[in-house]
């Protein structure tokens, strides 16, 4: 990936957001579709897919294993290599930032009789990813890895998978949707049945999709909420038709924003609200805030619907751990819906935000702090003592720290609306890794 030189922006406060938008496609969905599609015998065909930098950099490592990736107009083509047809790549796989792609492919190539070096940008060669190496090693993956100082394995790393390699059941000891889908994944070109045992359940969008695609999988849950997805191994995955829905992580910027910009009244069309995912919008409403899902629909197997948000006074509340799983890439934008509400929000069980593309819990206490909101940062939560609807007081053009982290960036770009002086961001250009037009969208909102 090219290093690109910082983009410092400045976000004022703003008119009332008015208006009818579309966000770009999932993220979680559009790796997934592409790295299924590059696994089914024959042509799959892809609308909405995310064009951010995470998901190209998806597209660019299955080319390098045989796949052929093409896009025509608004069509993405997959001509897939089936399920034990990887190829091996000629170099290095560089993923740039994305988390999603190197956990999702390890358990691809961990089945394969290939071996592929694993590399990505300085933020994501600083993220921890024993959890997922650990399962693939037991089912007979060879990976090394780098260790860092305080015994964390870190890329870049080289992983050798093993063909036929071990079925096994494994229970996930952190909820973690990109764990069980790298289990999954590796069990598809495995004899047997592989099963994932979840006791909190997370996105479910890897088994949807494998049985769209003719997978073998099953979902078993008991009297407790434990979960376990179980797969058969050695299939012929079909190629599909997908329509990737709107991603409902994006559209919790613009949800958000409009809550709290006085006079706001938009319409974000075509959301994914996957009850797996959707957890933010039934905390915002708990708040207080005006959300109504409309035109609800099932489209690829997905629910979708049209949002329409107005503005709200919200209320803070004791928000509990249980929930993380279904908005844990939300609570950086959710942080700020706090600091402007009424009373005190409470958050606990959220260690998972201390390693993700930054240490979340940290960056958004500090740049919170920075711009006048009260802010008491716990291990594993922040404690948010909302400042009752008015302004915050702003940054006074002090930048803001977003740790290359595309949340942290998006997240102060709409504090920066609610603070009196604005809020300035370090660095815009992480955003292109999921929201591509995301401040040309933000400014059509706040000028229609």
């Amino acid at each position: 990936m090219t290093n690109i030189e910082p983009n410092p922006v400045h976000f004022a406060p703003s008119g009332p957001l008015t208006g009818t938008i579309v966000v770009p496609g999932d993220k979680s969905i559009s790796h997934r579709a592409l790295i299924f599609s590059a696994l089914a015998v024959g042509k799959s065909q892809i609308t909405g897919l995310l064009e951010g930098e995470d998901v190209l950099a998806t597209a660019e490592a299955l080319r390098a294993m045989g796949a052929t990736v093409e896009k025509n107009g608004d069509i993405w083509s997959v001509d897939g290599v089936g399920v034990g047809g990887l190829m091996q790549p000629e170099t290095a796989v560089d993923l740039g930032n994305s988390g999603t792609s190197a956990r999702l492919l390890m358990g691809l190539i961990a089945s394969h009789d290939i071996s592929v070096t694993i590399t990505g940008d300085a933020s994501l060669s600083k993220r921890p990813m024993g959890r997922v190496i650990e399962p693939l090693v037991q089912m007979g993956a060879d990976i090394q890895a780098r260790q860092t100082h305080d015994g964390k394995s870190c890329l870049p790393l080289t992983i050798r998978g093993l063909c036929p390699a071990v079925p096994m059941e494994y229970r996930l000891p952190v909820a973690s949707a990109q764990v069980k889908s790298a289990i999954l994944l590796a069990g598809l070109n495995t004899p047997g049945i592989t099963r994932v045992i979840e006791p909190v359940p997370t996105r479910d969008h890897s088994e949807t999709m494998l049985k769209g695609f003719g997978a073998e999988i099953s979902v078993d849950t008991d009297a407790k909420g434990t979960r376990t997805i179980s797969v058969a191994g050695e299939v012929n995955l079909q190629p599909q038709n997908i329509k990737v829905p709107g991603d409902p992580s994006s559209a919790a910027f613009m949800t958000v924003a409009a809550l709290l910009v006085q006079g706001s009244d938009i319409t974000i069309e075509n959301v994914g609200i996957n009850p797996t995912r959707a957890g933010l919008f039934d905390v915002l409403r708990q708040m207080g805030g005006k959300i109504a899902f409309e035109n609800e629909r099932t489209v690829g197997g997905e629910p979708v619907a049209d949002l329409h948000v107005t503005h709200s006074d919200l209320t803070g509340i004791d928000i509990p751990a249980d929930i993380a799983p279904s908005m844990i890439d939300e609570f950086p934008i959710l942080f700020v819906a706090a600091a402007m509400a009424k009373g005190t929000t409470t958050t606990n069980g959220l260690h998972e935000l201390r390693v993700k593309e930054s240490d979340r819990l940290k960056q958004m206490a500090k740049g919170l702090k920075l711009i006048g909101a009260d802010i008491t940062e716990k291990e594993d939560g922040l404690v948010i003592n909302g400042n009752a609807g008015k302004l915050l007081t702003g940054g006074n053009n002090r930048a803001i720290e977003t740790a290359l982290d595309h949340r942290i960036a998006m997240s102060f770009a709409i504090a920066g609306l609610t603070s009196q002086s604005g809020a300035t961001i370090d660095d815009i250009q992480p955003v292109e890794t999921s929201f591509p037009g995301f401040t040309e969208l933000l400014e059509g909102l706040a000028n229609s």
